[in-house]
């Protein structure tokens, strides 16, 4: 049972972490957008970062309840 637990453990950190990337990511396309006052690339920033965010919501909240189907 302990390799199911911290199967689910790496795969919400590994969930998380793409998450970040993601988030990451549009941020950085957001403060270009503002850079070159180009709205297409702030509008994508913004779907990007607020898209990373519920990946890690997802990583943080919703594959922990996996564990619970295993016992």
């Amino acid at each position: 049972m302990d390799f199911f637990t911290q199967g689910i453990s790496t795969l919400a950190t590994i969930v998380m972490a793409i998450g970040a990337g993601f988030a990451g990511w549009g941020i950085i396309n957001l403060m270009d957008g503002y850079g070159n006052d180009n709205p297409g690339a702030k509008s994508q920033g913004v779907k990007q970062a607020m898209a990373g965010g519920g990946i890690i919501f997802v990583g943080l909240k919703l594959i922990p309840l996996l564990a619970n189907l295993f016992q």
